[in-house]
């Protein structure tokens, strides 16, 4: 699973590395190729770019598979999750490309700051990160006690 936290620049191609932390936990069947796409439910503060190994995100394709594509809602969102989705190669020395459309949408412009979140990668932009921390209104205490519950015990 992907933690931790860096801080990177772009390159002049708008070239990223991915930090070799992050890199060892990337699986041989991801094929050295990430999935590149929309973070979801920022939308008051700012926004991220989520980037899932591909043999992970072909286990959200098959999720997606499953939804109902005559229901509106799960119709929209496949069609803008898919269609922002974009499949980049690391070359030799584990730099990605993060599409225009993507930079613009996470407002990314040369520092990016990279956290590992489980299952995939977050690229952000660092003032906009710094934003979404400051306006949770709850502290991080309490935001654990509540998820952490589980069936009434803390887990």
């Amino acid at each position: 699973m992907f933690k931790g936290h860096f801080l990177h620049t772009l390159d002049s191609k708008n070239r990223i590395s991915i930090p070799s932390k992050l890199k060892k936990f990337i699986s041989p069947a991801a094929e050295n190729t990430l999935v590149l796409t929309k973070g979801v439910g920022l939308d008051e503060v700012g926004h991220c770019i989520d980037l899932y190994p591909k043999d992970l995100f072909a286990k959200i394709e098959d999720n997606l598979s499953k939804l109902n594509q005559y229901n509106k809602s799960h119709a929209r969102f496949i069609r803008i999750f898919l269609h922002s989705a974009e499949e980049q190669t690391m070359d030799g020395q584990s730099r990605v490309i993060i599409p225009p459309h993507l930079l613009e949408y996470s407002k990314i412009e040369k520092e990016v700051l990279v956290l590992g979140s489980l299952n995939r990668i977050e690229f952000w932009n660092p003032a906009i990160y710094e934003q979404y921390e400051r306006a949770s209104v709850d502290s991080f205490e309490n935001i654990a006690e509540n998820v952490m519950q589980i069936n009434g015990q803390v887990s």
